[in-house]
């Protein structure tokens, strides 16, 4: 059970138009090392491979997820203005 979207809940919000672009968003909630965390994550459009015009809404929302559990799953966070602990 390594796998976040295996163990934690992914879920689907929304999608939004913005000034800087069309972004699908996702909220992120679940336990991992005995961590409880929740965490929204936006995923640029642009940024995967997805015809707007042509795909249906399933896959650019699949396509979506699977974007935002990669880089959620490689993400390193730091504490804000602690220097080291």
């Amino acid at each position: 059970m390594k796998n976040i979207a295996e163990n934690n809940l992914i879920r689907f919000i929304n999608i939004t138009k913005k000034k800087d672009g069309i972004f699908a968003n996702f909220k992120v909630k679940g336990i991992k090392g005995g961590t409880s965390f929740s965490a929204s994550i936006s995923v640029d459009l642009t940024a995967v491979e997805v015809n707007i015009a042509e795909d249906n809404l399933e896959k650019i929302i699949e396509e979506c997820a699977r974007v935002a559990v990669k880089e959620f799953k490689k993400a390193e966070f730091q504490f804000e203005g602690i220097p080291s602990l």
